[in-house]
């Protein structure tokens, strides 16, 4: 393939802004040593570290309920983020900005396209950030009692929240260190139960095949809503990709690389817990893998241990994901389909995303606990999968559009014909998430679309008209 990197002609022009810089290339002049760009070590991590987070240490349990059927959904799903991973790295190599899906779905279809996908993944990211504070805190309790009182378990998500959005403020040099410490610490204890397990596994633990009744491919299709949720993250070079080193090639590999490493560690992890934690009490665990490591080990030193290692990941999860927050405003700032304090930086970090980010977060974690944090956090979680399928969808449009207008594939068939195939199976892939989310997450995820159509409005009235 002949890649020149030029926009293509059906491309829109920009109003009078420039192309998205990287971070490291601050129009400000804030270029200074707390603004690195990522190598592919670090981009790997950030891709792994932000997809293994909560999730992992979550997933048993949240699925528990739909029986072993959930395991096939596991595989479905892996299959999914593998195909958007390769959609990703396709559509990186061709435009390789800050922004992903956003600046994708604005390259092909327009700036409405573009500001619906910032929209629906900044939704993601800060509502994602609310839902994982919250179950953090499950395993905040193993080590400290914080779950006993409303208020107590409130302040310490609040805490989790905050903490990674200091680092932030700290500068990209800092995000990038602590999202490299925190994926390496992590996978000591995480490896021991997804493979110490096995020996310890007991099928009959594993409980019904089909535990929530209906059909197969209604749980299959609802389990693999939930457990999104846990795979979120996998675009992550890709919104970050100004920041990345030789990005063409290095985002790409790191977002493969990254997600076939996390659905290795979250198929071991999730078989060992199953065999290891009996059924009617895995339903109920709030820390899942401190109750495998317990019945591995007896005792509750194991159970500790584990605890204080998911909190390491979830802080390393909340960090990188509080970037992530920022990058997509910021892309969309640039070219003025959001606020232009979205595009203020300093060292390297788009500061007012990050505070929004964060404030929202904690307004609606507040909220969570004011109302009841159980019930809440699971349609959170189906919120969250269904506003992450927007831009998801937007961006696998973007690259079948690319595909069939021919551009720059021409002279190579047979990878025309291997990225239509890996499109479309994202694209169906996406589409069925939508249908397993359930009619109360999309409903309320349209509301939340909907509002954004309000700030396009504004937004687009504002600015200077071309020509």
């Amino acid at each position: 393939m002949h890649d020149t990197g030029t926009v293509p002609q059906s491309a829109p022009a920009p109003r009078e802004t420039p192309a998205v810089p990287s971070l490291t290339e601050d129009p400000t002049g804030d270029t200074g040593r707390h603004a690195r760009r990522f190598g592919l070590p670090v981009a790997t991590a950030l891709v792994m570290g932000n997809i293994i987070g909560g999730g992992i240490f979550l997933l048993p349990a949240s699925v528990a309920p739909y029986g072993t059927v959930s395991l096939i959904a596991f595989g479905v799903l892996t299959v999914g983020a593998i195909a958007l991973a390769l959609v990703f790295g396709r559509l990186a190599e061709r435009d390789p900005r800050t922004g992903g899906p956003y600046v994708y779905a604005r390259e092909a279809f327009g700036d409405f396209a573009g500001f619906l996908a910032a929209w629906a993944y900044w939704i993601t990211t800060w509502v994602s950030n609310a839902a994982l504070a919250v179950a953090a805190v499950g395993y905040l309790d193993v080590l400290i009692p914080v779950n006993h009182h409303r208020w107590s378990a409130c302040l310490a998500a609040l805490a989790l929240q905050w903490l990674p959005a200091l680092a932030n403020f700290a500068g990209t040099r800092y995000v990038g260190a602590v999202q490299l410490v925190s994926t390496v610490l992590k996978f000591v204890p995480l490896l021991l139960v997804a493979v110490g397990g096995l020996f310890f596994f007991d099928p009959h633990n594993l409980g019904p095949f089909q535990a929530s009744g209906g059909s197969a491919v209604g749980a299959v299709s609802a389990a693999a809503a939930v457990l999104l949720f846990s795979y979120l993250g996998v675009e992550s070079a890709a919104v970050s990709a100004g920041e990345v080193e030789n990005a063409r090639r290095n985002v790409g590999r790191a977002t493969v690389i990254g997600t076939t490493g996390a659905a290795l560690v979250y198929l071991l992890g999730t078989l060992s817990v199953f065999g290891t934690v009996a059924h009617d009490r895995l339903v109920h665990s709030t820390a899942p893998f401190s109750d495998a490591v317990n019945a591995m080990f007896g005792g509750s030193w194991g159970g500790w241990a584990v605890a204080l290692a998911a909190l390491v990941s979830m802080t390393g999860c909340l960090n990188g994901w509080t970037l992530l927050s920022a990058q997509t405003p910021y892309a969309a700032a640039q070219d003025g389909l959001f606020p232009a304090a979205f595009a203020r930086r300093r060292r390297g970090v788009p500061t007012v995303g990050v505070a929004v980010t964060v404030v929202l977060a904690s307004l609606l974690t507040i909220s969570t606990y004011t109302s009841g944090a159980g019930k809440v956090f699971e349609t959170l979680v189906l919120v969250t999968t269904f506003t992450a399928t927007v831009p998801y969808l937007l961006a696998t449009a973007a690259q079948l559009f690319h595909l069939v207008s021919g551009r720059r594939e021409q002279v190579d068939r047979a990878r025309l014909v291997r990225d239509a195939v890996v499109a479309a199976v994202a694209a169906a892939f996406t589409l069925w998430l939508v249908a397993g989310a359930g009619y109360a997450a999309v409903y309320q995820g349209v509301l939340f679309l909907f509002a954004g159509i309000i700030v396009y409005a504004v937004m687009a009235a504002r600015r200077p008209k071309s020509g």
